[in-house]
């Protein structure tokens, strides 16, 4: 992945790239997926809250899409999103603002890879939407979400995942390589950032590899779930 400079780390370019495209993130997001990223959001919510968690932590929460629609669900929640752009946080503190809920959603900013600001076992479950394939070292990152929970606390990860069916992956293959980056650049003017989308897919750990590293940090009980022919997957696991 190298959609700018060359020089820096991939953090770096993340945390440029998501700067850069904050103003016009949700809007294409919506677009690009038909909302069907919409109903995948819903049922995450719902694995969260039969969970009954209370504190829950939402990683690289973008721009808080997830943790609003948290909030919305459940009365008792308190949620801290963390994320390394601050143009999403700007973006997610406008939104929640307009919606009611800076006394309950919280953020930081902070990389996923040195949560710092929260304590040990301190969460009851953490979320990520869309971002494990952003983190420079994943095992780093999901070792770092492993500490901060309780004893018996949940993870609940939905990510993109290359589709085993061959129609299914030719036709979206064809709409994410070649669709995407178009849109993308005709709306947010950075083609770039919506071609590293599918290269990030492509790069991301396969559904068994990926529940094999969540094991490696650590997880117990993990499961996954497929979502529109494996286009997506909701992977949930217990410290």
């Amino acid at each position: 992945m190298k959609p700018y400079n060359e020089q820096q780390s991939k953090k770096e370019q993340v945390e440029q790239m998501f700067d850069n495209i904050a103003p016009t993130y949700d809007k294409l997001n919506h677009i690009m997926s038909l909302n069907i990223d919409r109903m995948w959001r819903r049922r995450v919510v719902r694995i969260v809250r039969k969970l009954g968690a209370a504190k829950i932590m939402d990683v690289a929460t973008g721009t808080a899409d997830l943790a609003i629609a948290i909030a919305k669900r459940s009365d008792r929640t308190q949620i801290l999103g963390i994320d390394l752009s601050d143009e999403m946080l700007a973006v997610a503190r406008e939104k929640i603002q307009k919606q009611g809920f800076e006394e309950r959603i919280m953020l930081e900013k902070g990389d996923a890879e040195q949560l710092d600001m929260v304590a040990d076992g301190s969460i009851d479950a953490a979320t990520v939407a869309f971002g494990v394939r952003n983190f420079e070292n994943i095992e780093r990152g999901l070792a770092e979400i492993h500490r901060t929970l309780r004893e018996g606390g949940h993870l609940v990860v939905l990510e993109f995942s290359t589709p085993r069916n061959r129609v299914v992956r030719w036709f979206y293959s064809q709409y994410s390589d070649r669709l995407i980056p178009r849109i993308g650049a005709m709306i947010s003017k950075d083609k770039e950032a919506y071609s590293y989308l599918p290269e990030s897919v492509k790069e991301f750990p396969s559904p068994e590899r990926f529940m094999e590293i969540l094991r490696g940090v650590g997880f117990r009980s993990v499961s996954r779930r497929s979502q529109s022919f494996g286009i997506a997957q909701i992977y949930i696991a217990e410290k």
